[in-house]
């Protein structure tokens, strides 16, 4: 993998870095901040923020898979669109390779894209259904000047193969094809530009479950043969821990708790996270009637106005005053292990 020299101030340690893991960070966030302004009015004047990613802060190492998991409206894909720069962030720092993603002019932004993709949730939206399988997976080379007008066929090609479908497709449109051959399309778009880094927004939701285990093993099978980092967003945890290497767990804004895979459906330390494991089916029938499930309460609060203290505190089933008064720190209790909890231990 290449190495790129590294551009703008020196990163300082933050509390979302594991600072005891030793690994090479392929991507880096610190301090993270998404927020939409509200506005009312003629004169659209500005009443407000919808917090929609609130002070992130994690690694990425090279050729892992991190998965970042919550409900829905938590801020998961926001997250990843901010990493890519899909959006000008509020606030915070992303760095790709050690290089600072929000210091590039354009330019050197559309060059820096080759080496970060994303794969949709809806393979149904997120192709041109006027436009012909070759020519969805051609666009990227073709915007980055890449290749001869047969370079870049012969390259489609290699695609379909590496994803699985006939060369024989290229010239089909993609209604003709099922959710799951759409999606194998969505990944050979992204892997056109031979990228570093793909942001995996939740891209087995919209598929049949007999169809979601196949995705998963191709996405699994690339990463092997190409070195990729993924970050995997989702909402499905038995098929995150299958997948993923480490765990960010996100509520209302906020990661509330990050570990390995392992360690975190072992033994969750934040009551969200409890909440969301225990609610994930066992197959088997005796331990299944055996578990105590914890149900939460109420609804998601708005992110335009997040309860004052710990977020999760209006639905916690172990919350105490100082969790309506105080937010808790985001803090490490074992060996890269961060929870942000007052009573995690």
């Amino acid at each position: 993998m290449p190495t790129h020299a590294m551009t703008g101030l020196a990163l300082t340690a933050e509390p979302g870095a594991l600072l005891s893991d030793a690994r090479e960070a392929l991507v880096e966030v610190r301090g993270l901040k998404m927020y939409f302004p509200i506005t009312r009015g003629f004169f659209q004047r500005k009443t407000g923020d919808i917090k929609a990613v609130d002070d992130v802060s994690f690694d990425i190492y090279q050729g892992e898979t991190l998965g970042l998991v919550g409900e829905s409206g938590c801020g998961k894909t926001t997250t990843g669109r901010a990493i890519l720069q899909l959006y000008p962030i509020t606030a915070g720092q992303v760095r790709l390779d050690g290089i600072d993603l929000r210091r590039l002019n354009n330019e050197q932004m559309r060059k820096m894209r080759r080496r970060m993709q994303m794969i949709f949730q809806d393979p149904y939206a997120s192709l041109n259904p006027r436009t012909t399988v070759g020519g969805i997976i051609e666009t990227p080379l073709r915007i980055h000047g890449i290749g001869t007008p047969q370079e870049r066929r012969e390259r489609v090609h290699e695609l379909l193969d590496l994803v699985g479908m006939n060369r024989s497709f290229v010239d089909r449109y993609p209604h003709e094809f099922s959710g799951g051959q759409r999606q194998r399309v969505g990944i050979a778009r992204a892997l056109a530009v031979n990228p570093d880094f793909i942001v995996c927004d939740e891209p087995i939701a919209a598929l049949d479950v007999s169809i979601q285990a196949q995705v998963v093993n191709l996405l699994q099978e690339l990463q092997t043969r190409l070195g990729l980092t993924y970050l995997f967003i989702a909402h499905d945890l038995s098929m995150v821990r299958h997948l993923c290497d480490r765990v960010a767990v996100m509520y209302l804004g906020k990661i509330v708790e990050l570990t390995d895979s392992k360690g975190l459906y072992a033994s969750p330390k934040h009551p969200y996270t409890q909440a969301l494991i225990s609610a994930v089916p066992v197959p088997n029938p005796r331990l299944e009637r055996q578990r105590r499930r914890t149900v939460l309460t109420g609804d998601l609060p708005s992110p335009a106005h997040p309860p004052p203290g710990c977020n999760f505190s209006t639905r916690c089933p172990v919350a105490r005053d100082i969790c309506r008064q105080a937010e808790p720190a985001y803090r490490e209790i074992a060996a890269n292990h961060r929870v942000a909890c007052h009573f995690a231990e």
